[in-house]
């Protein structure tokens, strides 16, 4: 499943870091679902949307 995480962050301007302590999950885990290697849980994805000011349909394509 491609996303988009990666593009809407940088728009942010948002460091994988502060990402993931916004949503609480590891540096790790957000370099993971940017580089399609691991595909969130729902509750993950819709935390994530709701940070990066869009929605999940968008974000997850």
């Amino acid at each position: 499943m491609k996303n988009k995480i990666k593009q809407y962050r940088k728009t942010k301007q948002i460091s994988q870091l502060t990402l993931s302590e916004k949503v609480n999950v590891s540096r790790q885990t957000i370099n993971a679902i940017e580089n399609n290697k691991y595909d969130p849980t729902l509750s993950l994805a819709f935390k994530l949307a709701k940070i990066l000011d869009t929605t999940v349909d968008d974000l997850f394509s």
